[in-house]
């Protein structure tokens, strides 16, 4: 029973992946999470209270392996300029990502506020994977260096998700230019 209530819960965790990464917050309705996955819509409230404890549980479960993601392409640059970049690359790879795609409908929604702190921490660990390699690099406050930086990366995510005129790989290239020499081009 455990096990079958389990890959429930995945199958509605992957749909509501799906469904805020092709149409936004406004997509992620219990009637669609039951479409999506067979099962009656008050079986989705046996699993969720509420659209926001979806949105809790995605965050629980898809920034850790963001997150991983991240930090295992710095692991692999040779020097903190290398880490730095690996930061902001990785990341922008990761925007096509559904699960992504989904963490920015998600931060768009109007959530409650333990599913918006829950984002933030996520977030703040996120941006503590840098700040030892900003250090390296001399900067005298490398926690708000690595703040600003990723609002630079949130920017350039949100210009490859609105579809800019410019390719994703140029916004990338530039994003990280800006990283790694600030507003000098």
């Amino acid at each position: 029973m455990a096990e079958h209530r389990s890959m429930q819960r995945a199958a509605l965790l992957d749909a509501a992946r799906s469904l805020l990464s092709e149409g936004g917050t406004e997509a992620l309705t219990f009637p669609a999470l039951a479409e999506r996955t067979g099962l009656a819509r008050s079986s989705v409230y046996e699993y969720f209270r509420s659209r926001a404890a979806v949105v809790e549980e995605l965050c629980e479960v898809d920034f850790p392996v963001w997150a991983a993601e991240v930090a295992a392409a710095m692991e692999r640059a040779p020097s903190a300029e290398g880490k730095v970049e690996a930061y902001v690359r990785q990341q922008l790879s990761l925007a096509g990502d559904r699960r992504h795609r989904a963490v920015v409908a998600i931060s768009a929604s109007e959530l409650d506020a333990g599913a918006r702190e829950k984002i933030r921490a996520a977030h703040g660990g996120l941006v503590t994977l840098v700040v030892e390699a900003l250090g390296e690099l001399g900067h005298g406050q490398p926690r708000l260096a690595a703040m600003l930086l990723q609002g630079v990366v949130d920017a350039a995510v949100r210009r490859i998700e609105l579809g800019a005129a410019e390719d994703p790989a140029v916004v990338t290239d530039a994003a990280v230019a800006m990283a790694l020499r600030g507003v000098r081009g």
